[in-house]
């Protein structure tokens, strides 16, 4: 997820032809990250299509995967970038039930009724104080009962600990065969994160007045993190 005009937007929209290739190695964890969110939106759900609001939504890859997985009803891609949301067109082409929005999802109006909220590696671009006056907002989006599911990128609870993500995913990329110049841009982008540790991110979900709240997922800097409204 990029901001209008922010300064990583234009990381993200140089790179947005090409951002969905390389993910497999850049998330060492992406079946198991990907798979724990999948499953929290699958529990419980019946046949019943489900309304989706994607936050950060990029090139589409996680609301991809739901609509892969279930049916879903209304689905709403957010981003802050008109060229990932291209790329989003491009992979969804014939399916025009879909909505768009060029938006910085700081300030943008998300709705209400939604059955599941998600977001997956966008909200660690935003400022702290941001990232929870927008939990609150999530919160208020969603029918009574409704899941928000964040796949992020987190910080580790102590410098040592996220100088360690920082050291081993930067090994196990490499393991996996990303080419150089693809892990330098990847650090260009990375250069604006703003990455809350886990526990500080889960007590302002609870402060936003959700229950159930859970880490039911975590490999060093990759986690899910979820609430009920």
């Amino acid at each position: 997820m990029t901001m209008p005009d922010a300064p990583a937007s234009a990381l993200f929209s140089r790179d947005a032809e090409n951002y969905d290739a390389p993910r497999r190695r850049l998330i060492p964890c992406f079946d198991a990250f990907y798979g724990a969110a999948l499953t929290l939106i699958a529990e419980g759900r019946s046949a019943q299509a489900i309304d989706v609001l994607d936050l950060g939504a990029g090139t589409g890859l996680f609301s991809a995967m739901i609509l892969a997985q279930q049916p879903v009803g209304r689905l709403c891609l957010l981003d802050g970038s008109a060229a990932m949301l291209d790329q989003a067109r491009a992979r969804f082409a014939g399916l025009d039930s879909i909505d768009y929005r060029i938006a910085d999802m700081t300030g943008a109006d998300l709705g209400g009724g939604w059955d599941v909220v998600v977001s997956s590696l966008a909200i660690h671009h935003l400022p702290d104080e941001a990232k929870r006056g927008l939990y609150r907002r999530v919160r208020a989006a969603l029918k009574p009962g409704g899941l928000f599911v964040n796949a992020e990128q987190v910080a580790g609870p102590t410098p040592t600990a996220d100088a360690r993500y920082a050291r081993l995913w930067l090994e196990q990329i490499r393991k996996l065969g990303v080419p150089e110049p693809e892990v330098e841009k990847a650090l260009q982008r990375m250069s604006y994160d703003l990455c809350a540790p886990v526990g500080l991110q889960l007590q302002w979900l609870e402060e936003a007045g959700f229950s159930d709240v859970d880490c039911s997922f975590k490999a060093w800097r990759f986690a899910v993190l979820s609430g009920r409204a």
